[in-house]
């Protein structure tokens, strides 16, 4: 098996392991976080209906940030959306990522928006 491949399963595995333990409703959905090399992705998910509620990607960013600082800058602008849709409260799916750097800075940035989780 090739190292690449070794990886992803790993990944799948971790991932597993965090969304067995959580899962989002209509009045406090999951905040997924999706981390490439050059992006980021959070999303508002209501998992009982599989929808979307909101999403916010780094194509919504004004100014020209590194990848930490737009990380919070997201977490912001989710929470902006969330406020919109009256949702206080959220459960965090950091996904196969640790809680560190860009994750850990999209939680705070959501959090100082107002959501709580």
């Amino acid at each position: 098996m090739d190292k690449i491949k070794a990886n992803k399963q790993r990944a799948d595995r971790r991932h597993g392991r965090v969304r067995a333990k959580i899962s989002g409703t209509e009045s406090r959905p999951r905040l997924s976080v999706f981390r490439s090399n050059k992006g980021m992705f959070l999303q508002l998910i209501d998992d009982i209906s599989n929808q979307t509620l909101a999403s916010a990607g780094m194509k919504e960013l004004k100014a020209k940030v590194n990848k930490t600082e737009s990380g919070k800058e997201l977490g912001k602008i989710i929470a902006a959306k969330a406020k919109d849709k009256k949702i206080e409260s959220v459960v965090f799916d950091r996904g196969a990522y640790k809680y560190h750097g860009r994750v850990k800075a999209a939680a705070e940035g959501a959090r100082e928006g107002g959501l709580k989780f």
